[in-house]
């Protein structure tokens, strides 16, 4: 009997641990509790990324939400324009907000014609750099190209960027890409980096430039098809932010 009791005690209590769990799990998925986001209140320079999937956006009530700097879909790839750029790019100008756009890279065009494709497409009055966002996608995730490969396509694409818009642009990552494409490499580029649970830890001990920290929050300013939004820390001061666009 004495067994029996202590059989049904500990099946209760792991129903309960499993309970928790899943409450937790829950209000993390539904972005009620984010844990990096208390690491990052310690940071006192926020901003966003966005595009069409935030669909249309009342910049100055997305100003307004305690954010210094908005990265702002441009392009993807040698064609692709974001369906919300033009718009987005004149109403983030209006504001007071550190502006700047974000390239999606493609493994599947070159870089000397993703970096006509940015230039013909970006003015050169951002208040931050180009950014450059390197990260897996579709049959990708399992047939990632090689460094050597991927490289190819960086080399002329910063290049190029850099010396038409005159700073080192950013290169987002996630760690997954960072880890197979930038470790030991780019020095010279700012690095904004993802990370959803914990601060990151960048494996060659490098330093981060802007932390993704979220992709569950929801501030007022936009209605579109996504309801929440990305939102990043800066590791420095406001001022520091915007000297990176030189």
């Amino acid at each position: 009997m004495t067994r029996n009791r202590t059989r049904t005690r500990v099946v209760v209590a792991s129903g309960g641990v499993l309970l928790v769990l899943a409450v937790v799990a829950a209000l993390v998925l539904t972005g009620t509790i984010w844990p990096a986001r208390f690491f990052a209140a310690g940071y006192e320079v926020r901003g966003i990324d966005i595009s069409s999937y935030q669909g249309e956006v009342d910049w100055d009530a997305l100003a307004s939400e305690d954010i210094d700097f908005a990265y702002i879909k441009a392009t993807e790839g040698s064609s692709s324009i974001d369906s919300q750029f033009a718009a987005n790019w004149a109403g983030a100008s209006r504001t007071g907000l550190l502006i700047g756009a974000y390239h999606f890279v493609s493994f599947e065009s070159s870089g000397d014609a993703q970096a006509a494709h940015v230039i013909d497409t970006v003015p050169d009055d951002a208040t931050l750099p180009i950014a450059l966002d390197l990260e897996f996608y579709g049959e990708f995730f399992a047939h990632p190209p090689t460094r050597e490969q991927v490289d190819e396509i960086l080399h002329p694409l910063l290049e190029r960027l850099e010396e038409h818009y005159g700073a080192p642009p950013v290169i987002y990552a996630t760690p997954q890409a960072y880890d197979r494409y930038l470790s030991g490499g780019y020095a010279r580029n700012p690095i904004w980096i993802r990370s959803l649970v914990l601060p990151p830890r960048l494996g060659d001990d490098r330093d981060w430039t802007i932390w993704q920290y979220s992709d569950r929050d929801r501030l007022r300013g936009y209605v579109g098809v996504e309801q929440y939004i990305d939102m990043n820390v800066y590791h420095g001061t406001r001022d520091e932010l915007a000297a990176l666009a030189g």
